[in-house]
């Protein structure tokens, strides 16, 4: 049996796939979308060689993971018929990693973010109804909590139907949790709320280039349009992956659900002016 990682190909998810194939001795079911299989593998080894040798790299490929090429938002995922009950019979753990970040594109967060993670709870639901599911893990966002001013948060109180959404991306990702808590009521689940995740703690290298694109822009300006005792909730991909990997390690076993909720403290995060300050003297501007 194997655990299904959707997103691998993603920031997040190839930290968890890397954590998972070298931590864990889980076969992984990945989806991934691609023309060929070349070209699945073609994407997964470049979204994993931050974390492995291409050595290593194909000998999971060829001992652990099963590479399904599939679309997240197409019906079934768009698979023949035999790879989907395939995947349905070897699948007795999920990880939904996969989500579009768009926050100006409120059809793109419908279509991925909607759509896709429906299709994967149905998958869930297929695979706990014929061997049992050991487990539905879901990233999710802080975003979720809408929007507030000088509050802490609980975790069982974020979700607020009364009060406004940040944009597209946190309205389909607190509906994301709500069908997975009404459509796997008999599943046990752990459902991760990172906040701003941006770059690894452990290197300087990085494929989350949009992000650094950002900063390097704001680093050109003479004045920031923030003020310098703001602050930015902004939390490694490493750590990300370190917090759901001690959660991860625990997947076979069957404990109460749980909603957990990265960086939900109201003194957290680095001020701008002190994140900029240190920002412009690392770069060089």
């Amino acid at each position: 049996m194997a655990i299904l990682l959707t997103g691998s190909t993603g920031y997040i998810g190839a930290h968890i796939a890397s954590n998972l194939l070298t931590g864990h001795s889980d076969p992984l079911n990945l989806l991934v979308r691609a023309r060929d299989q070349q070209e699945a593998h073609e994407r997964l080894w470049r979204s994993l060689q931050l974390h492995l040798d291409f050595p290593r790299f194909e000998e999971f490929l060829n001992s652990r993971i099963h590479v399904f090429r599939g679309d997240l938002t197409a019906e079934l995922f768009g698979l023949p018929d035999t790879e989907y009950h395939a995947l349905v019979d070897t699948t007795d753990s999920v990880i939904h990693c996969a989500a579009s970040l768009n926050r100006k594109s409120e059809k793109q967060c419908l279509n991925v973010n909607l759509r896709g993670t429906l299709e994967v709870i149905q998958l869930a639901r297929r695979a706990q109804d014929r061997n049992g599911l050991r487990r539905y893990s879901h990233v999710s966002t802080v975003a979720v909590a809408g929007k507030r001013k000088n509050e802490v948060v609980t975790e069982d109180e974020a979700i607020d139907w009364s009060r406004s959404d940040y944009d597209p991306y946190a309205r389909t990702k607190k509906f994301c949790e709500h069908m997975a808590h009404r459509l796997l009521p008999d599943v046990s689940k752990t459902i991760f709320r990172p906040a701003i995740v941006m770059g690894d703690s452990r290197r300087a290298e990085t494929s989350q280039f949009d992000m650094v694109q950002a900063f390097h822009v704001l680093a050109k300006l003479p004045v920031l349009p923030l003020r310098p005792n703001d602050k930015i909730d902004i939390v490694p991909a490493d750590f990300v992956e370190k917090f759901e990997s001690i959660h991860l390690r625990h997947l076979h076993i069957q404990v109460h659900q749980a909603r957990l909720v990265l960086n939900d403290g109201a003194d957290c995060g680095l001020p701008v002016g002190a994140f900029a300050h240190d920002f412009k003297a690392r770069v060089g501007f």
